[in-house]
């Protein structure tokens, strides 16, 4: 019996031992998968992740690359030249300047006692500043008396100003055939006079008339003095006086003569301008109305024109002027002392 026990426990004992045997030889010589932790590596999978599912890659949203504009040649034409410039613009860069026109010097004109460079500019109807560049004056533009100032070639000599009263420079354009126009008024607003009509050379004076003199004026009209005769302001002067009255008063000759201009001067109006002998010339300005003629005769007394509202003195009145002639040059002298008291 205890023979029996002993086989069936040696039976057990070998097939435990086979069962050992078998599983040992099946088992592989290394673990698949790493055991421990190596310093340094990736694992193979995240952690919680499931090796049977791969994980994909996080998306980064990213803007695409920028699509270039499409673009062509565009062809255009220039803008249309002004008047007067080429039809054809050059090919590239900016249109040629046009050049400056080019200001010749012509005659030379003598400086006189009292000539500004302003007056010699409204006389030859020349910018001062082509005189100042044609005579290297600076920017004082001072003047000497003597001096000879030239002018441009395009002169054109309008006739004596009161602030240019020296002889007319040879080979300067006079205009209208020689009869010479009014020359525009001085800083004062005074129109210079109109030149007498011409005399013969053998009738034209010699010596400039002296006094006393046998010529009698009287008043134009009766009114009170609403602008002196002399300097009025900064630069400014009065040829003549102002004498207010009413308007539409009768304006009388003041002495017998010969009417030499009737017309408008600027900064004077209607103007009317009588030759009386010895020399003498009046001047009647802002007139509301001539009623001579040019060339009449008129008399002492005789109503020439009428009271107007030019003046620029606040209320109706005229500007009275009485010259004598010096030479070629008619000369201011105040009224009020030729007037009767």
């Amino acid at each position: 019996m205890s023979g029996f026990r002993n086989g069936v426990i040696r039976a057990i004992v070998l097939g435990a031992a086979m069962s050992v045997l078998g599983a040992c030889v099946s088992y592989p010589d290394a673990p698949r998968y790493a055991t421990r932790a190596t310093p340094g590596a990736t694992p193979a999978f995240p952690q919680g992740a499931n090796p049977a599912y791969p994980v994909q890659p996080p998306v980064v949203n990213e803007a695409p690359p920028p699509t270039p504009v499409p673009y062509e040649t565009i062809e255009g034409g220039a803008l249309p030249p002004p008047s007067g410039a080429p039809a054809t613009p050059p090919a590239y860069g900016p249109p040629p300047a046009t050049p400056a026109a080019t200001v010749r010097a012509g005659a030379a004109y003598v400086i006189q006692p009292g000539d500004t460079i302003s007056g010699v500019g409204r006389r030859f109807q020349t910018p001062v500043q082509s005189l100042i560049d044609l005579n290297g004056l600076g920017p004082r533009a001072a003047i000497t008396v003597g001096q000879n100032l030239i002018l441009p070639d395009s002169a054109v000599d309008t006739g004596r100003d009161p602030y240019a009263t020296g002889p007319a420079p040879v080979g300067v354009v006079v205009p209208r055939n020689g009869a010479v126009p009014p020359p525009p008024p001085p800083p004062s607003g005074n129109a210079a006079l109109p030149p007498p009509p011409r005399q013969p050379a053998a009738t034209a004076p010699t010596a400039a008339p002296q006094a006393p003199t046998s010529v009698r004026m009287q008043w134009p009209v009766r009114g009170e003095i609403v602008r002196p005769f002399g300097p009025v302001g900064l630069g400014e002067r009065n040829n003549g006086i102002n004498i207010g009255a009413a308007a539409g008063a009768p304006v009388l000759a003041a002495a017998a003569g010969s009417v030499a201009y009737v017309g408008d001067l600027v900064g004077q109006g209607l103007t009317v301008l009588i030759v009386h002998p010895e020399g003498w010339r009046t001047v009647y300005g802002h007139l509301g109305s001539a009623t001579v003629d040019d060339g009449s005769e008129v008399r002492a007394g005789q109503q020439i024109g009428t009271v107007g509202l030019t003046a620029g003195d606040g209320r109706p009145s005229i500007h009275f002027e009485t010259r004598r002639m010096q030479g070629d040059n008619p000369v201011a002298i105040d009224p009020l002392t030729v007037l009767p008291r």
